[in-house]
């Protein structure tokens, strides 16, 4: 890789190396988890993440995404705290506001035709993108909190909202929206699908927003170093003792199996649809280890997936008509008709075509070396272009 861009040490002006990285690194591998989706033969057979059924190539290929929507949540907070440095907060609170509702309408318009490319639009839903556009627009409110309140506040949502599991209003989309996920129809031919409901990703963010005075002028390195790691052992050590006793923070319980890996499967088979409080513990941790350890690495690999963090929304958006077009191509050279990429309801239904597993990683592969040009242009082109305030939405 040529014409590489040195970044400078954090600054109140500069972006912060570290967190692009991060970024970059959880973007390249969530796209791992859509081509499995429109690639994988046998999707509709194996539910991925289900002990008793999974193996542990898909077990692992599934559960190394989780670390991706927590992640990029944490770190949109963070974010919008580094980015408050520059502005005051009632311009930061229009921004998330505003930067929160592009992101609805667009979860609602051109990501849902990404995922069912489907004119008709007989399915529309609220899922990762949605999530952080409204837990932008809470962030908006938080953010004239002190401090204090506001962590307290974030924690209770991440670590309490299980209490709320046994809460249920049915046909409810206001509490759907907020706590349970369900469908809904809408009209005669649109059925609304909220995957991701509200809480507790606002918790996330706004935590992340805490986080970010971590990164201030007058933070050394070392003491965000320790910090970060020990915020990561108290995850881990809560995560494993609070899972042993299935007490709390998860609705699945875990349990034995003759193989011991079933086992090792079980105990980390974690509900994401609402984000159980263990399944945040989980992949936090691995967030807070990766940020502690992470901020003096560079080189052409740290240069190559920084590149996809500083451009996160439109990676996402190309990264997902590009798995899908190619499926699409795919389905129709092979016999299949790329008629079965138009997806009519919730699930991918692939109707027989696929390939192994194997497959999926080289197809995955080839996906992100094919929009690595692309992010590198548009990359340089934001930077090369501040004056221009609507890049700041893409």
């Amino acid at each position: 890789m040529t014409d590489q861009v040195e970044l400078p040490a954090p600054s109140p002006g500069n972006r912060i190396s570290s967190l692009d990285l991060l970024k970059g690194l959880v973007m390249v591998i969530m796209a791992l988890d859509h081509t499995r989706d429109y690639f994988y033969s046998s999707f509709s057979m194996l539910n991925v993440t289900d002990p008793e059924h999974t193996t542990p190539a898909l077990f692992f290929t599934r559960w190394i995404t989780h670390f991706c929507a927590p992640t990029f949540s944490l770190l949109a907070g963070v974010s919008a705290w580094i980015m408050g440095r520059r502005m005051t907060k009632a311009e930061l609170s229009m921004f998330l506001i505003k930067r929160g509702l592009w992101l609805i309408l667009l979860e609602m318009t051109v990501i849902c035709f990404a995922w069912y490319f489907d004119v008709q639009y007989r399915n529309n839903d609220l899922a990762v993108i949605w999530s952080l556009g409204i837990s932008m627009i809470f962030l908006a409110l938080f953010i004239h909190l002190p401090a204090a309140l506001n962590l307290f506040l974030s924690l209770v949502i991440i670590a309490g909202h299980n209490l709320l599991d046994n809460v249920h209003f049915e046909g409810n989309l206001l509490w759907s929206m907020l706590h349970e996920p369900a469908s809904f129809p809408v009209g005669a031919n649109m059925t609304l699908h909220v995957f991701y409901p509200a809480v507790p990703w606002i918790g996330v963010m706004s935590l992340g927003y805490w986080l970010g005075r971590c990164y201030g002028k007058d933070v050394p390195a070392t003491h965000r170093k320790k910090l970060f790691n020990g915020i990561g052992v108290s995850l881990l050590v809560g995560f494993l003792a609070i899972r042993w006793t299935n007490f709390y923070g998860e609705p699945a319980n875990w349990r034995t199996f003759p193989e011991w890996w079933r086992t090792l499967f079980s105990f980390f088979h974690l509900s994401k649809y609402p984000p159980s409080f263990l399944y945040l513990a989980a992949t936090l941790t691995g967030t807070f280890f990766f940020l502690a350890n992470s901020e003096k690495w560079k080189g052409r690999i740290v240069d190559f997936f920084s590149v996809f963090g500083r451009v996160p929304f439109f990676y996402y958006v190309l990264h997902l008509y590009l798995i899908h077009g190619l499926a699409m191509l795919a389905a129709e050279l092979s016999g299949f008709g790329w008629e079965i990429m138009v997806q009519t309801g919730m699930e991918v239904d692939l109707q027989g075509f696929g390939v192994g597993l194997g497959a999926v990683y080289l197809i995955w592969a080839s996906v992100i070396l094919l929009l690595y040009p692309l992010c590198r242009w548009f990359d340089r082109h934001k930077r090369a272009h501040k004056e221009r305030w609507w890049l700041s939405y893409l």
